[in-house]
């Protein structure tokens, strides 16, 4: 972002890409920056009395506010649990601040309030606090949602977006591309066929079960806004390595491919909620894989790129994919926004 030109803020700053990242490091860090901040991770690590606490927040505008697979109560809690999951943490408690729009209907409050009681139960967090603020008609659009949460990192676990080793394999515990496909399927009323289920989702109990594996788990994201793509480019540029990801071991679904080839959008940079991308050691590959395609939501999972000897510079994208033909050509950092609100 060139603050000469920029003088306001646009919907691309919000997108998880390229913008989004300018915005942090040209507005929000140089004055707000400190060594929890500064990582950049979707959870803060700070010890409290000898404990490791991961601490995050994220609002959500998600639209429509009931989309197939989900609604913004469910995508409110599993969000905020999941980044506190792929830090390695258990969620314990979490906040809800809610923004309603005047003249909102009660019975969706009701359906949004449920979502969020079912889900927390399913996860085994609590809703501990919370608050509501009602504006007048035409200052929102329905209703905003915030949550912050907590959680206890487990021992050994240390999975930082900057912790990448050359040599890593690359994990991903599902399809990708479901949740922002099944969003603007439901938005725009297209009509795509298969209809597409969010992947909305919570990862917590795949990562408690890769708690052996602690030690060989150097990294854990979960790729929401700006797809599998930034997330992997996120990470590269923190840990200052390449990466190369193979298209043939990509798992995507027939539907969601179908939908992106007529909508002219890659399934790289489409929004998940529901997946986690993890970074190991390869003498771990096959059996932590094994591991992960014998839970319920883990069953697609695949080995899907590896970390390469670094040649890593700020000039070159540290992401690049091995095409079907056998050719490589790089994957940037999502610019722009192709899908707005889709969280």
């Amino acid at each position: 972002m060139n603050n000469k030109k920029q003088t306001q803020v646009t919907i691309s700053m919000g997108a998880g890409g390229k913008q989004s990242l300018e915005l942090l490091k040209n507005v929000v860090l140089p004055v707000c920056g400190n060594e929890f901040l500064n990582r950049l991770d979707d959870s803060a690590e700070i010890l409290l009395g000898g404990e490791r606490i991961a601490y995050t927040t994220d609002s959500y505008t998600i639209k429509p506010i009931f989309f197939p697979g989900g609604d913004i109560g469910k995508i409110s809690v599993c969000g905020t649990c999941n980044d506190l999951s792929v830090k390695g943490a258990k969620p314990l408690f979490i906040s809800a601040g809610v923004i309603i729009e005047e003249g909102f209907s009660i019975n969706s409050l009701k359906k949004i309030v449920s979502s969020m009681s079912k889900t927390a139960k399913e996860i085994g967090v609590k809703i501990v606090t919370g608050d509501t603020k009602v504006v007048n008609k035409g200052e929102a659009d329905g209703i905003f949602i915030n949550t912050s949460g907590i959680g206890i990192i487990f021992p050994g676990m240390d999975v930082s977006c900057s912790n990448a080793k050359k040599g890593d394999d690359i994990i991903i515990t599902g399809s990708i591309g479901d949740h922002g496909i099944s969003i603007l399927n439901a938005r725009e009323n297209l009509g795509l066929t298969p209809e597409i289920q969010s992947d909305v989702g919570h990862v917590y109990k795949i990562v408690k079960e890769l708690t052996g594996y602690s030690g060989n788990i150097h990294v854990m994201r979960d790729p929401t806004r700006g797809g599998l793509a930034s997330t992997l480019n996120e990470i590269a540029m923190s840990s200052k390595v390449n990466i190369t990801i193979y298209e043939d071991k990509i798992p995507i679904k027939q539907g969601v491919r179908k939908s992106c080839d007529i909508l002219g959008l890659d399934p790289l940079y489409i929004a998940n909620e529901g997946k986690i991308v993890m970074f190991v050691s390869p003498e771990v590959t096959k059996s932590l894989l094994d591991k992960i395609k014998s839970l319920p939501h883990g069953k697609n999972a695949d080995v899907i790129g590896k970390v390469e000897n670094s040649t890593y510079t700020e000039d070159v994208p540290p992401v690049a994919i091995q095409t079907l033909l056998g050719l490589k050509r790089f994957v940037p950092l999502i610019e722009g926004e192709s899908l707005p609100r889709i969280c």
